[in-house]
């Protein structure tokens, strides 16, 4: 009798490789001719034009200062937010907590920023009871205050979420350990919660820092002044005010420098932590606690909840209003629907193209051994967190500006940026699902010659369902809420929604920008509910259970 091979082929390297390669290589090479074509602007890296001008010392110096004190702030609030959620599951109101906290990813800057002003501007609601209670404190929310405001209201609840992901997935066993001995306060922090966090903290650090590090609407609304300008606004005013394309190069290269040494320290040290929380949280062993502590917990909690949701209710209340009492003849709504449309215009192709080429290169990085073909793939998926994309605008600006005649194909190019920026965070959503079939799965389909179109019918799209459409969610969101890109390739007078919003605060229309900022959130919890039922399984699977239904993981 001939025996079984012991080891079936898992996968069948060749053609299936190629697409997720070539596309890798040439993300790599549009980086490199879009960095290649500032470095030959600016003449080389002359860097003592920074070094000589005491402005341009101080935007470098703000920019790091302003991004390490939000970095800061940020985790400090974060971690006893993912402390107190860990320990007490079951309190009302939690999981739309979760919820919210998840919005904060996909939230257009310029959205919260209008909420942000609407909160704590100089007219705004707690502005107003501060000045009551401390009168003549001096508070003003345009400079490093609203700066560091905005970042924590951004970066907190996604690095609390992280945070919370890892406490979570602490082994049961461990926690019923910690149970049963009693450990409580420092004993429980060092035994059980510091080793689950200090493996994710260097890269959500590296994350967050590079999030307010290349923060552009934020300081472009809230920054007040030439005091607090960033790099990113420093080269969108060079490229688009000055026509400094030496002086936007040298900005560009020292910010990728500093972006793109932070993150190689972190992939020397091989820490990886995921950009995203899993939609669905493991239910770990209760803890006891001190009578105190779930006092301050939920004291805490409740705070933090207000800081979420009152520049979301100033939106709502501010906008609703002022959507209800435009009409279809009025000026708004003239520039309100085509600003939508071109969002859309641009979105949609991001959207759709960040999670094509996410799957072409998890494929490819998972089927390859060799560790400089599976490199590719997969430095090409982290490329826009350590080449900003206002830095890879500005490359492509300056290599194409000879041949972008129209707005037709700046609106390609954006939505080309947009797509990559994407990217990491769409992988991040696709690559478990896509890695966790089995390998007795793969070699029975392998035996039985279940490939190609077969082999992802029955397999893989029972899995990537669901994922897929979270994953076209982010992307959609993440191009419609971009304001940087647009910014320096769009024209004034074809604005996005961003861009509308923008240019409303500005001219103080504070009633058309909140309309606007209503309207566009509005337009993405649309997109968000539409993908959702898109990618929920058909009803049939969900009552009976298909086999391909029993192969999902519980976090996909």
């Amino acid at each position: 009798m001939r025996s079984t091979p012991t080891k079936a082929p898992l996968s069948h390297p060749g053609w299936q490789l190629i697409p997720g390669q070539l596309l890798g290589l040439a993300l790599l090479i549009l980086v490199a001719l879009g960095l290649g074509s500032m470095l030959i602007t600016a003449g080389g890296l002359d860097l003592s034009t920074v070094l000589n001008s005491r402005y341009l010392r101080g935007v470098v110096w703000f920019t790091v200062w302003q991004a390490t004190l939000s970095v800061l702030l940020s985790l400090a609030l974060a971690l006893p937010i993912a402390r107190a959620l860990a320990r007490y599951r079951c309190f009302p109101g939690r999981s739309a907590l979760l919820r919210v906290m998840e919005l904060s990813l996909v939230l257009p800057t310029i959205v919260a920023v209008s909420g942000i002003i609407g909160v704590y501007g100089r007219q705004g609601w707690a502005t107003g009871l501060w000045n009551e209670w401390f009168p003549g404190n001096g508070w003003n929310l345009y400079g490093l205050n609203g700066i560091l405001l905005a970042h924590v209201f951004f970066n907190a609840p996604l690095a609390a979420r992280v945070m919370l992901q890892s406490l979570e997935a602490v082994p049961p066993s461990r926690l019923r350990i910690a149970s049963q001995l009693g450990l409580r306060g420092w004993w429980l922090w060092r035994s059980v919660e510091w080793p689950a966090l200090r493996p994710v903290l260097p890269g959500l650090s590296a994350l967050v820092f590079t999030l307010c590090f290349t923060s552009f609407a934020i300081i472009m609304t809230l920054g007040g002044g030439p005091k607090a300008t960033t790099l990113e606004v420093a080269i969108y005013q060079a490229l688009r005010f000055e026509f400094d394309f030496p002086q936007a190069a040298v900005l560009a290269v020292i910010q990728l420098l500093i972006c793109g040494s932070l993150w190689w320290l972190v992939f020397r040290q091989r820490l990886q932590s995921s950009l995203l929380p899993n939609r669905q949280l493991s239910h770990g062993i209760p803890l006891k606690p001190w009578p105190i502590q779930s006092v301050l917990a939920g004291f805490l909690l409740l705070i933090f909840s207000l800081f979420l949701l009152l520049p979301l209710l100033a939106i709502s209340l501010r906008g609703l209003p002022a959507l209800l009492a435009m009409d279809t003849g009025t000026s708004i709504y003239e520039q309100l629907l085509p600003a939508t449309g071109r969002s859309l215009l641009i979105a949609l192709p991001a959207g759709f193209g960040a999670v094509a080429a996410s799957l072409l290169i998890l494929a490819s990085a998972n089927k390859t051994k060799h560790p400089i073909l599976k490199a590719i793939p997969t430095t090409t998926g982290y490329l826009p967190l350590i080449v900003p994309p206002i830095v890879l605008g500005t490359g492509l600006f300056l290599l194409l500006r000879p041949g972008l005649g129209n707005h037709a194909q700046g609106w390609v190019l954006v939505a080309l940026i947009n797509s990559l920026m994407a990217l990491p965070f769409v992988i991040q959503v696709l690559r478990a699902p896509l890695t966790s079939v089995d390998s007795h799965t793969l070699r029975v389909a392998d035996q039985l010659g279940i490939l190609g179109w077969y082999r992802w019918r029955r397999i893989y799209w029972p899995l990537l369902r669901r994922p897929m459409a979270l994953g076209l969610a982010y992307g959609i969101a993440l191009s419609m809420g971009d304001f940087g890109v647009i910014a320096l390739f769009g024209s004034p007078g074809q604005p996005t929604l961003p861009v509308l919003l923008y240019q409303l605060l500005g001219s103080y229309q504070v009633s058309a920008a909140a309309g606007t900022g209503l309207w566009l959130l509005m337009l993405l919890v649309g997109i968000f509910g539409v993908l959702s039922a898109i990618g929920r399984p058909p009803a049939h699977q969900q009552k009976n259970g298909s086999p391909q239904s029993l192969l999902e993981p519980k976090h996909a």
